[in-house]
């Protein structure tokens, strides 16, 4: 590679990145002499997808794949939203007959399974797979192909689920699926399997992520980005990232024991036959406790970035903010016996989950410290996103209040199972990690389309969710200690819980018009928004230095690193470095600790491969519900798939 800089910078050595031109191969044309214009329209040419359908199924460019996680998940939002409008609406009254019990537990799992796993996990994971590379200064994500193939998986996993609901075969036991209510005893027919299946299938999606994610953080940094000048957003995306990696294959191997009970007979869960009904909830919430967490930090990234950006200085405590995350995600693995305490489980071990379920709010509160000194002797400009992280840090603040009440035992047996539980549990993950995400959209949106959401719908979005949101958790507080029991479908009218209940189903009315404004927001916007400049918030970080939306190569030339907020530090123009391909997918690799530059890597461009693969797993997948014999005429045509993927191609086309 050349070295070739901008000037005033020093020059960036590259050990082995000209080994191709070093054993004779055929010389490649490098951006090193090529005016930016004509730069930009070959990189254009290079990067580009075929037009057409078959392009756009094809496409592998990360921004694209974001875009496609963004939507889809909303929508999922959109579904789940409705799913608890008729709760609430059945809940409104005492004995209410609106919705049978049949159908209102249908409808109770399916907001909870989708919220949890189409939604939160995914739209966060998406703002990763859109903006990780962009703020590390790479090219394209790790594996493209990979994540380009972890969205269709996702897409026929959620549509797996909700047309098994229009089918009336939808899953009726929770978005936990407890043994043995979930088991072949109690639960005949297909609902159950379905939802195993579904659980299985899209964690296959947040792997592939996770594995991408990391992938791109560790080895596509540009130069100079050496790991204390990694942005706070990509730090929450990476830990992250790593919780999911050892997190959810606990769900998916309790999720394919539960089917393996039900379709071959198995008896995992079977007490009468050796098997036990606790080990389901162990395996479940040693996943569904740091799921809590895979969805909370990288809200905590979103919230960073906000602060610094509006603050207009860098953080208060950059290392204390990433050993937080750290600490977070290595105590989220500590906890999930919290969940457990009315199980009978002895009292000497229910005291060291205590201890750590209280501890874990350490890591929490000294990042809203940093939060607070990063924004004292300031005067931020309260924007929409920076109304958001207002409002979370006092939702979020609440919630980890009940956190700490719900981890003693004593306490937590009197609640347990009450709505008190359930206000807390959204006092957590939707304080905690939906209004930090609408902040993000509101902050990143100018990036993602090139022009502004309105500002005034804005304002009225926060306050309405605000305040519809209070109105609606917060009486569920009064109403667990009343004991009010969670998941009934109605409740006697002399038990006293009726104005309470017409109070939450209000504020969901005002919660849900919040949502329907900040949709009408952003669909507005797209097209009759002010158009964005390229740094409207005159943020400091990397994907700020880019056109708004971002060109398909994303950096026609490397940037060089040298403050982890870049663009604060190189006012004028950041450093860059020459020297990777014109003609063809050329990335930059770099080390792992001082992202000093190692070698050239050519990626593989556009394929329709990753969506056949996705449809033949999702065939092996949806069979298998009928049949065991489908785990092996099924992987037959999985195999296929991935060898049509991974067959070898010319040597311009490498496979990843």
């Amino acid at each position: 590679m050349s070295e070739a800089v901008h000037p005033g910078a020093s020059p960036v050595p590259v050990e082995r990145a000209a080994a191709r031109e070093a054993s004779g191969e055929t010389r490649t044309q490098r951006d090193t002499d090529l005016p930016d214009a004509e730069l930009d329209r070959r990189l254009a040419r290079t990067w580009g997808r075929p037009a057409g359908l078959v392009g756009w199924l094809s496409s592998v460019d990360h921004k694209e794949v974001g875009w496609r996680y963004f939507v889809t998940a909303m929508v999922f939002l959109a579904l789940a939203g409705s799913a608890a409008m008729a709760m609430r609406a059945q809940l409104a009254r005492p004995d209410a007959g609106l919705i049978g019990p049949d159908l209102y537990n249908q409808i109770f799992t399916m907001h909870g399974t989708t919220m949890m796993f189409l939604f939160a996990v995914p739209v966060m994971q998406a703002f990763g797979v859109y903006l990780v590379p962009l703020m590390v200064g790479a090219r394209c994500i790790a594996f493209p192909r990979l994540a380009a193939f972890s969205f269709w998986v996702y897409l026929f996993g959620g549509l797996m689920l909700w047309i098994a609901f229009l089918l009336n075969a939808a899953p009726d036991v929770g978005w936990f699926a407890y043994t043995p209510l979930s088991g072949p005893q109690f639960s005949p027919g297909k609902r159950s399997d379905i939802w195993a299946q579904m659980i299985t299938f899209t964690e296959v999606s947040s792997l592939a992520v996770a594995v991408s994610v990391i992938v791109t953080v560790f080895k596509h940094r540009a130069p100079g980005m050496t790991l204390d000048r990694i942005p706070l957003a990509v730090w929450a995306m990476l830990v992250t990232s790593f919780v999911v990696i050892f997190a959810m294959p606990a769900v998916m191997l309790a999720s394919t024991m539960l089917i393996l009970d039900r379709l071959v007979s198995t008896q995992f869960f079977n007490h009468e036959a050796g098997g036990d009904q606790l080990l389901w909830q162990h395996l479940f919430w040693f996943f569904g406790h740091p799921e809590v967490y895979i969805i909370f930090l990288p809200a905590t990234g979103f919230v960073s970035s906000i602060v610094v950006a509006f603050a207009q200085r860098p953080a208060f405590g950059y290392l204390p903010l990433v050993l937080a995350l750290v600490a977070t995600a290595f105590l989220s693995f500590g906890l999930w016996v919290h969940h457990m305490f009315a199980t009978g489980l002895p009292q000497l071990g229910a005291s060291f989950f205590t201890a750590s379920s209280m501890l874990i709010a350490v890591p929490s509160g000294i990042q809203i410290f940093c939060w607070i000194a990063t924004l004292w002797g300031r005067r931020p400009a309260m924007a929409t996103p920076m109304l958001f992280v207002m409002g979370f840090l006092v939702i979020f603040v609440m919630g980890g209040m009940t956190g700490v009440m719900v981890a003693s035992v004593p306490l937590d047996l009197q609640v347990h199972d009450t709505y008190f539980v359930v206000a807390h549990f959204h006092y957590v993950l939707i304080g905690g990690a939906v209004f930090p995400l609408l902040g993000a959209f509101y902050f990143w949106y100018p990036k993602f389309t090139g022009r502004m959401m309105s500002e005034r719908l804005g304002r009225w979005n926060f306050w309405l969710a605000f305040v519809g949101f209070n109105l609606t958790f917060f009486v569920m507080h009064v109403l667990g200690l009343m004991g009010m029991p969670r998941r009934v479908y109605t409740y006697p009218s002399d038990s006293g819980w009726g104005p309470l209940n017409m109070v939450s189903s209000i504020g969901s009315v005002m919660l849900a018009a919040s949502f329907g404004l900040f949709f009408v927001n952003a669909l507005w916007s797209l097209r009759r928004g002010v158009r964005a400049p390229s740094n409207p918030w005159n943020a400091g970080t990397l994907e700020w230095a880019l056109p708004s939306p971002p060109p398909a190569y994303n950096f026609a030339r490397i940037p060089i690193v040298t403050h982890h907020e870049p663009l604060w530090k190189e006012r004028e123009s950041l450093p860059v470095a020459h020297g990777l391909a014109v003609d063809e997918r050329e990335i930059l690799v770099s080390t792992l600790v001082e992202a000093r530059p190692d070698l050239r890597e050519v990626v593989p461009g556009s394929s329709i491969w990753p969506l056949i693969s996705a449809i033949a797993l999702s065939i092996a997948f949806v069979a298998s519900i009928f049949s065991p014999y489908a785990a092996l005429w099924g992987g037959a045509l999985v195999g296929a798939a991935l060898l049509g993927w991974f067959w070898p191609k010319s040597s311009h086309e490498d496979e990843e």
